[in-house]
């Protein structure tokens, strides 16, 4: 079964639009737990991905690679971003540490996200065919998205949430210097990803988040692989 550039969008619309706007929405539910109000005094601790979505990030560059990646045959990493959740950390009660569980939040809810798309491959498997297939490779999307994303924003760099992990971790000499990096971020994250390094480090991770998904759903991890597969190829 290979999908049209048409149907692997349409696939993938409802998983990317709120795998990157519930990312950030956690962000600032995080947040607001922790003594910030900021996201919530712009609007932005909402479920309306209307609030989130960046015309590039949410829709154009998640696009362009499926685009990019039918010409080439399939494969590669879809990634996307949406407009960053506003966080003022000199508000949280304890910057430090509590900027750890706001940058946590956003990977967090893509976990979630992937399980609860898991779990909707499982109830496809019980309604009839015609619903059946489309419902699990959204699902089959669902997982993949939601794992890439989480993956990739665990990297330990700034301003990639493991990179503010990382620094309220870190003493804070060490932490000082990781952060100065973040003006650079962006930069060597697409340089690692020209050179073809980026995708050695993410796909162990990517893999067993996808085989923690089937095993939580009563899925062998191959079952699984092969819907992903379908939605890249």
């Amino acid at each position: 079964m290979e999908l049209n550039l048409i149907q692997k969008i349409t696939v993938f619309a409802l998983p990317v639009v709120f795998a990157i706007t519930l990312h950030e929405a956690a962000h600032g539910y995080a947040a607001l737990r922790f003594g910030d109000r900021t996201a919530q005094m712009q609007g932005r601790i909402s479920l309306n991905p209307l609030r989130h979505i960046d015309l590039v990030g949410t829709i154009l560059v998640p696009i362009a690679i499926l685009l990019l990646s039918k010409l080439a045959g399939g494969g590669g990493i879809l990634f996307g971003w949406a407009k960053p959740v506003p966080v003022n950390f000199n508000n949280l009660r304890r910057p430090r540490q509590d900027m750890i569980w706001v940058a946590a939040a956003g990977p967090g809810a893509n976990l979630l996200m992937a399980l609860i798309w898991a779990g909707m491959i499982k109830v496809a498997f019980l309604l009839p065919e015609g619903i059946r297939i489309p419902l699990a490779l959204m699902g089959g999307a669902g997982v993949f998205i939601n794992a890439v994303l989480m993956a990739l924003n665990l990297i330990p760099l700034p301003p990639l949430d493991g990179g503010r992990i990382a620094v309220g971790l870190l003493p804070r000499g060490m932490a000082y210097s990781l952060a100065r990096i973040e003006p650079y971020g962006i930069f060597i994250l697409l340089g690692l990803m020209f050179l073809g390094v980026l995708g050695f480090f993410l796909w162990p991770l990517i893999d067993a988040l996808v085989a923690l998904a089937a095993f939580l759903f009563g899925m062998s991890h191959m079952e699984l692989l092969a819907i992903i597969q379908i939605v890249l190829n």
